[in-house]
């Protein structure tokens, strides 16, 4: 029998994380879920959650609580990290000064991923540095945004056994499945790139190719989308499907512009709702704090990129009558994949953050990219790559730089080094603006303080 550990099991979705993990007890053999987390009362309210999901299912493991890193360790064969450093306020308030700056207000790309970077990698690294010594053989199983640079922090300066997951590829191809209206079992898709920066290159249906068909259909290419994100006609001159967070990259000055248009940021809008929803669960029984919850992931879902698109909000979005639980993408689905995937002699196909080896050429062999891998007991094993489209292979490359500056200077707390990578950053790319940025960053947050 095994144990999990969520660290970082205060966050808003453990509960979504324990649907999944209770409902494959059988194939993982799961008897104790222990949730730990430094905010003992915000801990409590969450696995009150926790223990009504898991009550809905015959023989569910044990749901745990533990304040002490080392005591939740014990034992663990699987350690799941989701962490916030600052919380969803730091989010906020890293969005904002974006903003003001000119640039598009995002937890994981531009300043806001990397001021959320360089406030969790101290913090990472030394919990990383406990599982080293209290369970050196147990998967680190890292969700921590930015997930491929943490990820990546991770393998280079730890000893864990990591890898990273991030469920925005196995959305993309659902995406694509409903807009073809076909299931998406019967699809496949060849897909490379880093966290938050991957495209589709290849999709076969029923073993067809029919990539073509796809990047040539304008109205197909619009609806594939939950959000007005990218002109179809750009997709189909790229010849590549990007994930959403390219978004960001490729029409950044129209974030901003709708960003400042809707008078706020996504990390405002979700402080509140955060904020709305903690005062409920705390005065509502766990049964009623359920269906609070789910109204909570629907009214956060039907709202996703609405704000950055179209100046939406998620106070006005139409609200999706759905189940969050039983929806076919999710974290918490690409979680139980893969830790299928570690514990069975048979490879499961799973897009993760691993290291690069040799799998996308023109990166290093250390370098984390996000691909195909095949996962069994013996680990992930990526699926060859080679050279990416010279449309999309500089701007990998720069932001890989930029990943790799930025550790550096958070493992040598230099703020020079942290400025530097920032004008590595495509998104950034200004000297003056870097140094700017990361001064205002810096001073509005006490955790940066360390950089000098």
């Amino acid at each position: 029998m095994r144990k999990i550990l969520v660290i970082g099991g205060g966050g808003v979705r453990t509960p979504l994380l324990v649907h999944g993990l209770v409902h494959s007890q059988s194939a993982l053999s799961i008897d104790t879920i222990t949730l730990f987390d430094i905010d003992g009362e915000r801990l409590d309210v969450i696995a009150g959650l926790c223990r009504e999901v898991a009550r809905q299912v015959p023989g569910s493991p044990a749901i745990e609580v533990e304040t002490d890193l080392e005591r939740a360790l014990e034992g663990a064969h699987f350690v799941l990290n989701s962490i916030r450093v600052g919380g969803i306020a730091a989010r906020a308030r890293d969005e904002r000064i974006a903003i003001e700056h000119g640039l598009a207000g995002q937890e994981t790309t531009g300043p806001g991923g990397a001021a959320m970077a360089l406030r969790t990698l101290p913090a990472i690294l030394q919990q990383a540095r406990v599982v080293e010594a209290v369970a050196p053989d147990a998967w680190f199983i890292n969700f921590t945004n930015p997930a491929g640079l943490i990820t990546q922090a991770l393998s280079r300066h730890t000893k864990v056994k990591v890898v990273g997951i991030c469920d925005t590829p196995a959305e993309l191809f659902h995406q694509i499945a409903s807009a073809l209206e076909e299931p998406v079992e019967d699809m496949s898709f060849d897909y490379a790139g880093l966290n938050h920066l991957g495209w589709v290159s290849r999709i076969r249906l029923r073993g067809e190719d029919i990539t073509c068909r796809v990047l040539d259909d304008l109205e197909l290419l619009r609806r594939i989308y939950s959000a007005e994100l990218f002109d179809p006609e750009l997709i189909h001159t790229l010849r590549l499907i990007p994930t959403e967070y390219l978004f960001f990259y490729y029409s950044g000055r129209r974030a901003h512009k709708n960003q400042e248009k809707a008078g706020a940021s996504r990390g405002q809008e979700l402080e509140r709702l955060n904020d709305s929803l903690f005062r409920q669960l705390k005065a509502e029984d766990p049964q009623t704090g359920v269906e609070t919850y789910r109204h909570y992931l629907n009214q956060r879902n039907s709202s996703y990129m609405k704000l950055e698109a179209q100046a939406g909000s998620a106070f006005s979005s139409p609200i999706r009558a759905e189940d969050p639980f039983t929806l076919a993408t999710g974290y918490h689905r690409i979680a139980v994949d893969v830790m299928r995937g570690l514990t069975s002699a048979r490879a499961n196909q799973v897009v993760v953050n691993v290291q690069n080896r040799g799998t996308i050429n023109g990166l290093n062999a250390e370098d984390v990219v996000e691909v195909l891998c095949d996962i069994s007991e013996n680990g992930a094993v990526p699926k060859p790559v080679g050279d990416l489209p010279e449309s999309v292979r500089g701007l990998v490359l720069s932001v890989k730089a930029y990943e790799r500056t930025l550790i550096e200077a958070a493992v040598s707390h230099s703020q020079s080094r942290a400025a530097l990578a920032l004008l590595e950053y495509p998104i950034v790319g200004d000297w003056e603006l870097a140094k700017e940025t990361l001064d205002a960053l810096r001073s509005s947050d006490a955790s940066l303080s360390y950089l000098v």
